[in-house]
This record gives structure tokens, C-alpha cells and sequence, in this order.
């Protein structure tokens, strides 16, 4: 199936976007294995001082501040139900098939038959890169896999990949506003107020950026003095940003998205619970707010899976906001941040090195007809 064919008629050959001639489809640039081989990437010394240099700061950082006596840690932690720490990690795994049903949606809308299963290998596989590897690259090799093992466009899988995180970015600020002010009804922190700010002017810019490119994308390529071949590149991507999502598909989308985040919300708030803090008291909309402050803090792309960043964040949040003690608010940091970034990186690994899909064979001819 060729990229022209995926979804019908494409945007480049529809005559109000000011093209009317046709056109054969120039091959896109092949990705060398190399490029993105995960093993290259993680014996490069920046990727080695990306993921060293953070935990060192932050370790020294907590060792010099007072009111952390990290020699009671080892206790608290200990102490943790493991049936609810079981629970955390269960809730946060049910994410994942959620994540691949999501994207699965969105890839079938832009041409091809993606099967959720699969959908939700690939973003396994693409997290573990992104806590091993900076500058998000896990979404980039998302893209990859999935052109690897089908006849896709790269940049129109991209363009799903990058929607997604459109709607990710959008939940994480609607929802962390909502569940601030349901927290904090009594009246807002300046601290909180702050996070609410930089979220409001975030999605501000964000949605002036995809009306942007909407309206005028195109035409702002076409007037830039640029090859022809990014042009093509260009156009694809904006095919998949802007046909894997239609207003038939927009609610199931925005409910997926709801759960998906519902799933680390409620991660953070059986960790808080399995602790069994007494000094600790952080309903479920306290929760929300954390883990979503949290995961807008993994958007910028310094360190993999924000380490040394987000674990700040965390603890400042706690003990700011909500009063909590600083030992136990940094106990909960790193048990929370144990199951959503280490477990990843084991069991990621194994899924890794047993999974087909990272040499190109991990899609049959059962899921090209699906």
C-alpha cells in the first residue's frame, strides 16, 4: 500500500490546499539503524553524563539541605503495605494498553490498521529509551519502530506521535488545574498559583501553535526557500497530526486521555497510602496535581524521564503545598519514581532484548489486512 493510498485522497492532492497537479511521491530519507540504535546512543559520554550528573546533584543537594535525615528512609520505606504497592504498580501498567489503544486509534486514522497490542509494545519500548536517553528521543524511536515493521510514512507516524503528546499536554494542564482548585478550595498557594500560570500560558501557546499550522502552515513552508523534499516531509507530518483526529474520534480520545492519567494520578495515591505516612495527608485530587505537575516537568527534554528535575519538583510540591515533612515527602518521591522510571527500565530492558519489533519483524501479514 503506497503513502498516497493509506487514507483516501491526501492533502497534497486536494485542490483548496492550492495544489492541483499531480504528483508522484518522493521516497522518503531511510533512518539508519545506527541513528537511533538504542546501544550507540547509551554509550555516547553525554547520554552517560545526562543520566549520572542529575542524581549525583540532587543527591548532594538533599544532603546539605536541613530537615532530611535520609538514615530514617531505609524505615519508612520498609514499612510499606505491599499489597498497595502492588496495587501502584498494577494501576500504572493498565496505562500502557490504554496509551496503545489510543495511538492504535489515532495510526488508523491516519491510513494504517494499527492493532492495539502492538501499538502498545512499541510505546513500551519507546519509554524505556526515553528514561535511558534525553531530548525525548523514545518518540522519535517510537516513529521508527513502527515505520520499520510496516509500510508507513515516517513523518505522518510522527505527526500521530506528536498529537498525542498534543493531547497529553492539554489533559495534564486541565486536569492539574481542576484538581488544584478542588485541592486548594479554601485558597490558592502562591506556589500553586504559579504552576497554574505557567500551565494556562502553556496551552495558550500550544493551541495558537496547531492554528497555526492549520491555517497557515503550509503556506509558510511553501513561501521559506526550502527544498522540495522537506515540503513533502512537512506534508506528511501535518497529515498526521491533523487526520488522526476528527470530531467522531475526538470524545473517545479525550476519555482515553482522561484514563491514562487518571492511572498516575492514582499511582502517586496508593504510594501515599502504602507509606502509611501519618504527617501525610494527600486526598486523590492532592495526587492528581503532584504526579500531573510532575509529568509536565518530563516535557522538557534535559534529562531521561526528567530525572533530577522531576524528583525536585516532587518534593518541593510536597513540602510547599502541602506541608508534608521533608523525609517522608522524599520517600514518597523515590518509591513513586521506583515503579514509574526504574521498573520501566528493567522490565523494559527484557521486553527490549526479546521483543522482534526493534529488528523489523514484529508485524505479520495478520496485522497488515486487520
Amino acid at each position: 500500500m503506497s503513502d498516497e493510498t493509506m487514507h483516501g485522497e491526501t492533502m497534497r492532492d486536494d485542490p483548496a490546499n492550492g495544489d492541483t497537479g499531480a504528483r508522484p511521491p518522493s521516497p522518503e530519507p531511510e533512518v539508519a539503524p545506527d541513528q537511533i540504535s538504542l546501544g550507540r546512543r547509551l554509550r555516547q559520554p553525554r547520554t552517560i553524563i545526562s543520566l549520572v550528573l542529575p542524581i549525583v546533584l540532587l543527591a548532594l543537594f538533599v544532603r546539605a539541605l536541613p530537615g532530611f535525615e535520609l538514615e530514617k528512609l531505609p524505615e519508612l520505606i520498609s514499612r510499606a503495605s505491599p499489597l498497595l504497592l502492588l496495587a501502584a504498580f498494577a494501576i500504572f501498567y493498565v496505562g500502557f494498553p490504554l496509551r496503545g489503544w489510543r495511538w492504535a486509534s489515532l495510526v488508523r486514522r491516519s491510513g494504517y490498521p494499527l492493532r492495539v497490542r502492538d501499538g502498545t509494545e512499541i510505546i513500551f519500548l519507546s519509554w524505556l529509551v526515553n528514561c535511558l536517553v534525553p531530548a525525548k528521543l523514545g518518540d522519535i524511536y517510537r516513529a521508527y519502530l513502527l515505520k520499520i515493521n510496516s509500510p508507513v510514512s515516517l513523518s505522518r507516524t510522527f505527526g500521530t506521535v506528536f498529537i498525542e503528546r498534543v493531547l497529553d499536554l492539554f489533559a495534564i494542564v486541565t486536569l492539574g488545574l481542576a484538581a488544584g482548585f478542588w485541592s486548594f478550595r479554601t485558597g490558592l498557594p502562591t506556589e500553586a498559583q504559579l504552576v497554574f500560570a505557567v500551565g494556562v500560558v502553556f496551552v495558550i501557546l500550544l493551541a495558537a501553535g496547531l492554528l497555526t499550522m492549520r491555517n497557515f502552515g503550509r503556506r509558510l513552508i511553501m513561501a521559506l526557500p526550502i527544498p522540495a523534499k522537506v515540503r513533502e516531509l512537512y506534508d506528511r507530518f501535518e497529515e498526521g497530526v491533523f487526520l488522526s483526529v476528527g470530531l467522531r474520534a475526538l470524545p473517545r480520545l479525550v476519555i482515553l486521555t482522561g484514563l491514562i492519567w487518571g492511572t498516575e494520578a492514582m499511582r502517586l495515591y496508593l504510594v501515599v497510602q502504602a507509606l502509611g505516612l501519618p504527617d501525610v495527608q494527600l486526598g486523590i485530587s492532592g495526587a492528581f496535581f503532584v504526579a500531573l505537575a510532575a509529568s509536565l516537568m518530563t516535557a522538557i527534554p534535559i534529562t531521561p524521564a526528567g530525572i533530577g528535575f522531576v524528583e525536585g519538583v516532587v518534593v518541593f510540591i510536597l513540602t510547599q503545598i502541602y506541608g508534608v515533612p521533608n523525609t517522608e515527602a522524599l520517600a514518597i518521591t523515590l518509591v513513586d519514581r521506583a515503579i514509574s522510571v526504574l521498573s520501566i527500565i528493567l522490565l523494559g530492558s527484557i521486553a527490549y532484548v526479546v521483543s522482534p519489533k526493534r529488528r523489523g519483524a514484529g508485524l505479520g501479514a495478520e496485522a497488515a489486512t486487520a
